[in-house]
């Protein structure tokens, strides 16, 4: 086969044969199938995983002879691998302007072949993400994706009756039903879904570092945003939780985890994975926290102050092994901090997580404390995420700005001279006063 090569503007040989490999005679007697691909000068060698019987191959048609059931097989085998390298050189003609018969010999094998469908691209990605667990991924983090991807799959398969979906074919409109289908099919919140679609872009972004994709056709689309809620405490409920006095011992001990994290800005997972090696000592004397983030696997550094040192020292009798604290489990740490809010006079629900937003929204930002600063004590992949505990902290200072306005409404007025014209006190320019 002779094809145009655009790159130097001649005409380059393209052939594909099969043969079988005598040398290579199995113990039943069959010999395995070998193909060649041949560009120009070059060639490449393949198995075709396929073995049959040498008295039954036709050496010049390079397929087996007669028409039993297992010469129908096997020949229609070796028809669909002749056309998948047929495609796999075309490809590469038009893509690259040259080709190889290594390079079409890889991509038959899928050895740098790009993955055009949604579906296959996303087993991809989770096969590889699976392989980072525990490294520098979580395998909480890994599940989603795997939820999701069965969610795409039976999207497709009850909605679309595909089963997969080529990534040139996604459009606007199948992310804004995939979201419908989630909200009435699975009953997923707006929280679920706005995570879940997430997910779901990044394996977009993928199709589009690869080069499959030149532009995310979801890039318009915006999930239903739930009411935001506070996501961390006030000031004075802070001080009440710390102030309140807790004759239970548990109780106490959640309380002073809770202030420890507040003060520290580490997450639950973290605070039970805090060890003696993580606390060092700077030559300034200072004390200071490293560690990675489970989550993420990103860096923190934090710097104590007094009251997580006090929270250090009080614990230490009872430490075991490297650990800093004996932490309990987190659905008994939820209970206990549910107790403990209500002796402490505060009414709505605490959460754990909630000590990470205080520590960005009450202890530092709105203390001066610079945002990259905050950002690099926790953990933040990316400044965007610290920047939403500064919005919650402008949000504060607007509602208080507004209830300041309300105050002074009756207290102050300008003072106008009420002898001179209004006209009057419309300042002139130079021009008008020489006029």
């Amino acid at each position: 086969m002779n094809t145009p090569d655009n790159k130097t503007k001649r005409y380059s040989t393209f052939a594909v044969i099969f043969y079988i490999n005598k040398s290579k005679r199995k113990k039943n007697g069959l010999c395995p199938v070998m193909g060649r691909i041949s560009v120009n000068a070059e060639t490449a060698q393949f198995s075709a995983r396929i073995d049959v019987d040498s008295a039954l191959w036709d050496a010049k048609t390079y397929r087996m002879k007669g028409k039993s059931r297992e010469a129908n097989q096997v020949n229609r085998e070796l028809d669909r691998l002749t056309e998948s390298i047929e495609k796999y050189h075309a490809e590469l003609l038009q893509q690259q302007g040259y080709v190889t018969a290594e390079l079409v010999k890889n991509m038959l094998w899928g050895i740098g072949r790009k993955k055009d469908t949604l579906l296959s691209l996303f087993v991809e990605h989770n096969e590889e993400y699976a392989q980072k667990v525990g490294v520098n991924r979580t395998e909480e983090t890994y599940s989603h994706y795997v939820v999701v991807y069965n969610h795409v799959r039976q999207f497709l398969q009850t909605r679309h009756h595909m089963k997969d979906i080529a990534l040139k074919q996604l459009t606007h409109s199948f992310i804004e039903q995939f979201d419908f289908y989630l909200r009435t099919e699975k009953r997923h919140s707006a929280n679920t879904i706005g995570g879940y679609t997430i997910l779901l872009k990044k394996i977009i972004r993928r199709a589009i570092n690869q080069g499959t994709l030149l532009r995310d056709p979801f890039a318009d689309y915006r999930p239903e945003q739930p009411p935001q809620k506070c996501r961390h405490m006030t000031a004075d409920e802070l001080e009440r939780l710390m102030a309140t006095r807790i004759a239970s011992k548990s109780l106490c001990h959640t309380r002073d985890m809770f202030v420890f994290a507040t003060f520290t800005g580490i997450s639950y997972a973290d605070l039970c994975n805090l060890s003696i090696s993580d606390i060092s000592k700077s030559s300034n004397g200072t004390m200071w926290i490293h560690f990675k983030r489970q989550k993420t696997g990103s860096e923190c550094h934090v710097r104590l102050l007094d009251i997580p040192k006090q929270i250090i020292e009080k614990y230490k009798p009872e430490r075991k092994g490297d650990r800093i604290f004996n932490m309990v489990g987190y659905s008994s740490t939820a209970a206990n901090l549910k107790k403990v809010a209500k002796l402490c006079g505060i009414a709505r629900n605490i959460t754990f997580h909630m000590a990470r937003h205080n520590f960005g929204t009450l202890i530092t930002l709105p203390q001066g404390v610079p945002l990259e600063t905050v950002s690099r004590m926790m953990g933040h992949l990316g400044i965007k995420t610290t920047q939403l505990y500064a919005k919650l902290t402008n949000q504060k200072v607007n509602e208080d700005m507004k209830l300041l306005s309300g105050n002074l409404a009756d207290k102050f007025k300008i003072y106008e001279d009420k002898q001179m014209p209004v006209e009057v006190r419309n300042v002139k320019s130079s021009k008008q006063l020489k006029k």
